[in-house]
């Protein structure tokens, strides 16, 4: 016999968590469904980064930030690509959101806000993560989920999927139906379903149907498999935002055979460490200024390249005496990479290095003399200012890097009231989504934005169980 509840919320994470938080205060009957062992979803691997206009904290820091600020700002980085109007919902409520989570336990890193860190830079500090990144804003938000379980508001069922949503003759979702790690199967009815159950980060055909790209690197979610983006496109939903596809910069992958597991990360930033190496794509060729100050310049030039891979060239006076590129390991793990490791290569000769990373060998030497020549005359064809060495001293290495990124851009279309529509812009009746589900592109169109993934999935997770849901 199928149970009946108030609400039923489909993923316990980023947006999950606040949705039946909220949802609790007003209704009797919550069921907050996880198919993970635990709550929080991509908390326990994400930055946790949040960014809001008009905190109470940025108010004791003596700093004067508005919502409309933050919404230039976002157009700014972003060229307009992301929705508009949910872009404007979320930054002209994320410092409430904020508020809450401080006022909840929340705590943040010393001297936060900042104006940025790996991406694009805000023009006011109003970024924000906790000392334990996501997994602040996991353990801030448990309590109060452990408050609404314990006064009989919320019945939380982990170790349980969402199989399917169940609707009615008019096409309506009258619930869900589910499965345990167990295999027991049960039906929920509810006239208030929440798709919060996170992207499909962890799923290569799906990541590929949607991008057209590969799924580079498998560290996102292990549930991040799309199942609430197949559940809503099941019963007439459909996806936008896969155009917006952008890969970061990059960092080295422990195989070629995608997905691969991350290795090392090496500062490629110009604002923690200035390159003292050059960046060639896979053909040996230069394609970016190395020290162009622009985050979104460098991954939009990197987007631009074959199979968004790029290597770090360099020889021994460089490794010699630059600040190092992969400051998490040792000297002695960064030079016997390149001996035992498949993304690191050395050699006697630019053309042996070139062969041996799969570059062309004429493109590569030409490349290598035109930037010795500029670096000479200290006038370079990209425009870079820090040149100071040449490369020229063998042995020469070459460093394969992968662009990648943890996030789906794709994602279930809604409305401001965070309801799923339909392709011609009518809302399925009693289905809302948030979260990863309607994907990176909706609210940071085809850039990264600072907080533009963990604020709106926290922020309409907010208002969605504080105002939007309808209870009898």
């Amino acid at each position: 016999m199928a149970s009946t509840w108030d609400a039923i919320v489909i993923g316990g994470g980023t947006a999950g968590m606040p949705t039946a938080i909220f949802a609790a205060e007003r209704a009797k009957k919550v069921l907050l469904i996880e198919k993970y062992h635990v709550l929080g979803g991509t908390l326990d691997r994400s930055s946790g980064q949040i960014a809001a206009a008009g905190t109470k904290l940025q108010k004791q820091f003596g700093i004067e930030d508005t919502p409309d600020e933050h919404y230039q700002d976002i157009i700014r980085i972003n060229r307009g690509t992301s929705d508009l109007a949910l872009t404007r919902l979320v930054v002209d409520n994320a410092a409430v959101t904020f508020d809450w989570l401080m006022d909840s336990g929340y705590t943040v890193v010393k001297d936060h806000p900042v104006k940025g860190s790996g991406h694009e830079f805000f023009t006011k500090r109003r970024y924000y993560w906790g000392p334990e990144m996501g997994v602040t804003i996991a353990k801030t938000m448990q309590p109060l989920v452990d408050k609404a379980v314990a006064k009989g508001n919320l019945t939380v069922m982990l170790n349980t999927g969402a199989t399917e949503l169940m609707v009615d003759a008019k096409g309506a979702v009258i619930g869900v139906k589910t499965e345990t790690a167990a295999g027991e199967k049960a039906e929920h009815l509810s006239n208030n379903v929440v798709l919060a159950s996170g992207g499909f980060a962890s799923n290569p055909a799906m990541y590929m149907e949607h991008h057209g790209v590969p799924l580079y690197s498998d560290i996102a979610h292990p549930m991040a498999q799309g199942e609430g983006v197949k559940m809503g496109l099941a019963v007439g939903g459909y996806c936008r935002g896969g155009d917006k596809y952008l890969c970061t910069f990059g960092s080295v992958l422990r195989h070629r055979n995608f997905p691969a597991p991350l290795e090392v990360a090496l500062t490629l930033y110009p604002n923690m460490r200035m390159p003292w190496e050059i960046f060639v794509n896979s053909t040996g060729a230069r394609f970016v200024r190395e020290d162009h100050p622009s985050v979104d310049h460098r991954e939009k030039s990197l987007l631009a390249q074959p199979g968004h891979r790029h290597y770090v060239v360099f020889d021994q006076e460089i490794l010699d005496k630059a600040p190092p590129i992969a400051p998490t390991w040792t000297r002695e793990q960064f030079v016997k990479a390149f001996n035992t490791h498949p993304m690191f290569t050395s050699a006697s000769t630019i053309g042996e290095l070139a062969a041996k990373s799969g570059l062309d060998a004429v493109v590569m030497a030409k490349t290598i003399d035109s930037y010795n020549a500029a670096q000479a005359s200290g006038s370079d064809k990209l425009g870079r200012n820090h040149m100071p060495l040449p490369i020229a001293k063998p042995p020469y290495y070459a460093i394969a890097v992968q662009g990648f990124t943890v996030k789906s851009c794709s994602g279930l279309g809604i409305d401001t009231q965070m309801r799923v529509l339909r392709s011609d812009g009518s809302p399925i009746q009693n289905l809302y989504a948030v979260g990863e589900v309607i994907g990176g592109g909706n609210t940071s169109g085809d850039s990264f934005v600072n907080g533009m993934m963990v604020t709106p999935a926290l922020t309409f997770g907010r208002m969605l169980g504080q105002s939007i849901l309808k209870f009898s």
